[in-house]
């Protein structure tokens, strides 16, 4: 039997999912979902999708797009439950929809630390997000844009971008959402990778894209779309409505909508090639009606997003990806913990299976931080230790070690200790010591610590993870396609 390679997969969690609303209100997001797909449309800004959907039968009225029921519960079916994403080292391949794939950030614009403080963003940053996503244990998937370079033409940032996680990583790969040239381009530099034909039959590299709020679909999104799923890669769908902008006021209505912009873009990815993997990725929030701005950490984000991952994964059985670390903080204080904590433990124990936005996220996805990157990383293995939940199993009930030791007695010593005590969690930058021997030590706080120790990662990354052969390659490759 392959592994999953994930957390808390079928196999091993114990902690049930979290569910917000009732199994009977499941069938009522989808009824109202057809009745807009049905009645009211969606837009598609794009030619050749417009086309597809004619060629089936769907009736296109200008761009906007009227998909009947079949149409579109279908290509819900059609849609794999489960899929397996090749790394270029197989012992990193995932399943995808079985178990928790962290993987690095996508949309900061800012990076900062504390030496240099905030700044925008680099190549060079986004080549150490990357080491730092290859050498952590919770990281299962890399790519994706942690950080978007800034010396980069942003024409031209796909392809670099995705260099840099081919030359430091050897995990699943993410790409990044761009135009049809550059979406077509990218698949090309994966081939050189896998090999020219090898992408038909297998999963190496996914890719997030973006419904545009309400009930409409982009140019440059459906180039991606579109791209991705004529080559078979698993195309992910992530509406991010606004609530009380883009989306209805209502929680219940913000979840109908993006349930029907999912359902609305998978129907044009199976149209175009049947079974080709989906990931259902709600990441819709509430607007501070105050001020109008998108804000990342309200308590309702979770009510919408979590009542998505439940028509995914319990009407429609596709897989997931969450939004889960998020904080509107602007530094890397008790509001960015908070924050960064509940948006974990909602998204986790909700059973999201891709988990995004978890490491070093600030500023409603504006800024990564280094140092927030290596507590975070702790704080989601806080997380999955919780949702792998108790083993109840009569081997781990104790009742005869109880026994031996009796009223008063000590367990420190007895032989059970000892041979489960190093299976314990245990912290990476948290401080566990006495308050005298932390005062003793220096009151090292937990930034620095952290601060101390992604350096010391990057220190020991090597200077590329491919041949030499293949590195000249691929930039020989992005200099003949640049400014194309």
């Amino acid at each position: 039997m392959i592994s999953s390679n994930t957390f808390c997969n079928s196999s091993t969690r114990k902690l049930p999912r979290t569910k917000i609303v009732g199994d009977a209100d499941l069938p009522r997001i989808h009824e109202a979902s057809i009745d807009l797909l049905e009645n009211n449309g969606v837009i598609f800004e794009h030619d050749e999708a417009l086309a597809v959907f004619k060629k089936h039968g769907a009736k296109v009225e200008g761009k906007t797009v009227f998909i009947p029921r079949a149409m579109a519960e279908t290509a819900m079916d059609q849609a794999p439950t489960v899929y397996r994403h090749v790394a270029r080292n197989n012992a990193q391949s995932v399943t995808i929809g079985d178990g928790m794939a962290p993987h690095p950030n996508v949309g900061c614009v800012f990076c900062e630390d504390m030496d240099r403080g905030k700044r925008r963003g680099l190549l060079e940053d986004y080549a150490n997000f990357q080491k730092l996503s290859q050498a952590s244990d919770i990281v299962k998937l890399t790519g994706a844009t942690p950080v978007a370079p800034d010396d980069v033409e942003a024409s031209e940032r796909a392809l670099y971008m995705l260099y840099e996680t081919i030359k430091h990583t050897d995990k699943p790969l993410i790409g990044s959402c761009t135009v049809t040239k550059k979406a077509e381009e990218s698949l090309k530099m994966v081939e050189m990778v896998f090999g020219e034909d090898y992408l038909e039959n297998n999963y190496c590299v996914g890719v997030s894209t973006n419904p545009l709020s309400p009930l409409k679909y982009a140019t440059e999104t459906l180039d991606t779309v579109i791209a991705y799923a004529k080559k078979n890669q698993p195309v992910y769908l992530l509406p991010c409505a606004l609530a009380g902008i883009t989306a209805p006021m209502s929680v219940f209505g913000s979840i109908v909508q993006q349930n029907t912009e999912v359902l609305a873009g998978n129907a044009l990815i199976q149209l175009i090639n049947p079974g080709c993997p989906m990931v259902y990725c709600p990441a819709s929030t509430v607007a501070d009606m105050r001020t109008a701005i998108c804000i990342y950490a309200p308590p309702e984000q979770f009510l919408i997003n979590s009542a998505c991952l439940q028509m995914a994964i319990d009407f429609y059985k596709v897989p997931t990806r969450i939004m889960a670390g998020m904080t509107d903080s602007k530094e890397v204080d008790i509001q960015a913990g908070y924050d960064t904590m509940q948006n974990m433990m909602m998204g986790l124990m909700s059973g999201g299976h891709m988990i995004e936005q978890v490491f070093g996220v600030l500023d409603a996805i504006m800024t990564i931080s280094y140092e927030k990157f290596i507590i975070d990383e702790e704080m989601m293995r806080r997380v999955i230790r919780i949702c792998e939940g108790v083993d109840t199993s009569d081997s781990e009930i104790s009742l005869d070690v109880m026994k031996e030791v009796g009223p008063g007695g000590s367990y420190l010593s007895h032989a059970d200790t000892f041979k489960r005590f190093k299976s314990q969690w245990l912290p990476t930058v948290s401080c566990w010591t006495s308050y005298d021997k932390w005062e003793s030590t220096g009151k090292e706080s937990i930034m620095a610590r952290a601060n101390k120790k992604y350096k010391e990662i990057l220190a020991a990354r090597p200077e590329m993870m491919i041949s030499k052969d293949l590195d000249k390659d691929l930039k020989k490759f992005l200099e003949k396609v640049r400014g194309e």
